[in-house]
């Protein structure tokens, strides 16, 4: 696999490029997938950046938000490998609150984000209306696979060294979950961008491969 040792400012800028191409009369979707110690706010930061100095309205949309109650999380155990990869994201409300307004006969009213894990209470954020021609961009862990509905989807992979080093420890017990992840669903071959962040300071990427998102 070739890799090109590229800055985040210019990946964002070189995907932002791609996304401008879009239609003006719809909705273009991004996924951002990687672990938490990925950083994958980062890059959707920047991407979202990018869209608007060329015009675009954009949505950033984290994962994080749309966890499931921790009733419905830890029914197992706070640690169980599990329920992690198959039950803490709720998959349901994302199909119905992001990508349903954003098909094609949508209203684009999205909800940004639905549940507060830290004081696990619903936020009862208000709606975003994201115009015709808007970009959504979903960004946090576990995203590939579910058959969202992507236009455009990148993994940013770390080596498992590197994923220990960079994942906090009371999160160490994750790290099985992004093994199988990677096993499983094969992250790296099914995003149409793959990027290898072992250093953040020094990312590189395969560029736009095409037609691999689900």
């Amino acid at each position: 696999m070739q890799l090109e040792a590229i800055t985040w400012q210019r990946m964002a800028e070189r995907l932002a490029g791609h996304l401008d191409n879009g239609p003006e009369d719809g909705w273009r979707r991004v996924g951002i997938d990687g672990a938490p110690a990925a950083r994958t706010g980062v890059l959707a930061a920047e991407l979202a950046d990018a869209l608007r100095l060329r015009g675009r309205s954009v949505l950033v949309v984290a994962a994080e938000g749309f966890l499931r109650p921790a009733s419905l999380r830890f029914e197992f155990g706070r640690e169980d490998v599990d329920a992690y990869l198959e039950g803490w994201y709720d998959t349901a409300a994302l199909w119905r609150e992001v990508f349903g307004p954003t098909d094609p006969d949508g209203t684009g009213r999205v909800l940004p984000d639905l549940w507060d894990p830290a004081t696990d209470r619903a936020t009862r954020s208000p709606y975003a209306q994201l115009p015709p021609g808007g970009v959504l961009i979903v960004h946090g862990p576990l995203l590939l696979g579910h058959w969202f509905p992507f236009d455009l989807s990148v993994h940013i992979g770390l080596s498992p060294g590197a994923l220990a080093r960079r994942t906090e420890e009371s999160a160490r017990w994750t790290l099985p979950a992004f093994a199988r992840y990677e096993a499983d669903t094969g992250p790296a071959d099914r995003a149409d961008a793959l990027v290898r962040a072992d250093d953040p300071r020094h990312p590189a990427w395969t560029g736009l491969r095409g037609g691999r998102s689900g």
